[in-house]
Order: structure tokens, then sequence, then C-alpha cells
């Protein structure tokens, strides 16, 4: 608990003795598919996410996700796939360029029940190739290397009887590392509150509202952004 505590007042005072923080109002669009292969353990991971700044008039980030998962047990299912991220210049301090990403990334999915609700853990690695622009002939002068690791904790509490309307929570945090990284290894943290609605056996679809706090590279920037997301989710199962 020291150690918690001793964290998170050093984020805190990361945050307030930082040049300049600035807030942004974004609107995310997200799908994301566990689509199972048949009736055996692995599966198609699918997911696009449409990032979109001020009130979504303009672009944020556009990333694309696939994926390959390989269910352990009811209880454990772990992924491992590719992303691709376009990241545009937006808020009050845009990067010079536009610039592309490649990443890998690995993660393993942790269920149970607890205090008589539904409880997921997620924990994820990613390797990223960030593409340094050149901000005149906009060509990518250099690929630099990060390693970041993600852990998010999610739970539902339904709010009707056939369980089909519920309250969606999770908070999700990134920290960086590697030699690349050396003012920023907190990175970002996302807390998110929506309502959901189960549309059939596989499809779920949350509205909600979510607050990301990002410490950009170099660690005097931040940014908090104010972010309406819509979130569709599928377990359609793909059989041929």
């Amino acid at each position: 608990m020291k150690r918690a505590l001793f964290i998170l007042l050093a984020l805190v005072g990361s945050s307030s003795a930082a040049d300049h923080t600035e807030s942004n109002s974004n609107l995310w669009l997200n799908y994301v598919g566990d689509h199972p292969l048949g009736n055996g353990p692995w599966g198609l991971h699918l997911e696009a996410q449409i990032r979109r700044a001020d009130f979504g008039e303009n672009w944020q980030q556009l990333l694309l996700r696939p994926g390959i998962n390989y269910t352990i047990s009811p209880t454990l299912t772990v992924s491992a796939g590719y992303a691709w991220v376009e990241t545009y210049p937006y808020g009050d301090i845009p990067v010079a360029a536009d610039f592309p990403e490649h990443r890998l990334w690995e993660q393993a999915v942790v269920s149970h029940k607890a205090l008589g609700l539904d409880w997921t853990h997620r924990f994820r690695l990613e390797q990223r190739r960030i593409g340094e622009v050149n901000a005149v002939t906009r060509d990518v002068a250099n690929w630099r290397y990060e390693n970041r690791i993600r852990y998010m904790l999610r739970t539902t509490i339904p709010l009707s009887d056939d369980k089909k309307w519920y309250l969606a929570l999770w908070d999700e945090l990134f920290f960086n590392f590697g030699s690349n990284v050396s003012m920023n290894y907190f990175d970002q943290n996302r807390a998110f509150i929506g309502l959901g609605r189960q549309l059939n056996d596989t499809t779920k679809l949350e509205v909600g509202f979510m607050e990301q706090t990002v410490q950009r590279r170099g660690g005097n920037i931040w940014e908090n952004n104010h972010t309406v997301t819509v979130w569709l989710t599928s377990k359609w199962p793909l059989r041929f």
C-alpha cells in the first residue's frame, strides 16, 4: 500500500509540474470482434477504431488491430497479433505531421466472479515501431522502437432482471519501458463508464464516457481527453 501510494503521489506531482496541460473533446467509434473458428479453441480477433478530435470534426487516430485468439479454458484466453495506427495532428499542441505506427501485441485475458459480479483482467504487451516524420517532406526519417505494457480491470453491473441492460466500468493503465524511453514511463490512463445493451447472444453495444489522461513523449505535456465512446463488440462464430 505504501508503494502504491508513493507511485500515485509521484504521478500526481509529475502532472502538476508539467509545462503544459491541454484538454480535448473527442469521439471514438469502435468495433471489437472475437470470433471463434468453429467449435475449436482458435479464433480471430478483428478490431477497428475511428478516433476523432474536436467533437468528431477532425481526425485523431485510426487503428486497425487483427489477431489470433486461443482459448485455454473458460476463464483464460491468450492472443497475439498486429496493429497499424495512424496519428494525426490535433489539440492545442499538435504534432508537426501525421505519423504511422506498426505494433505487435500479445495478451492474456482472465475472467472470474467476485462480489456477485463478473470481472475481467486484461494484460497486454506491445512492441511498437513509431514513425518519426520529417515535418517538411512528410517522409518517415526514422522508426523509433518502444515497449509498452497495459493492464485493464473491467466489470459490469446488471440494470435489468434479464441482464440485457448493464452498467460497464473499466480502467486501463499504460506504462512504457525500454532504452528509448526516458521521461514518460507512465504513458496514459483510461477510465470508462457506460451503458451497455446485450443485443443478442453474441453482440453487445456500449455507449459511454472515457476520461483519457496522456503523458506525451518527453514528459512535459499532459492531455486530458474527454471522450464519448461507442463500442460494438461481437463473438459471432465463424464456420466454414
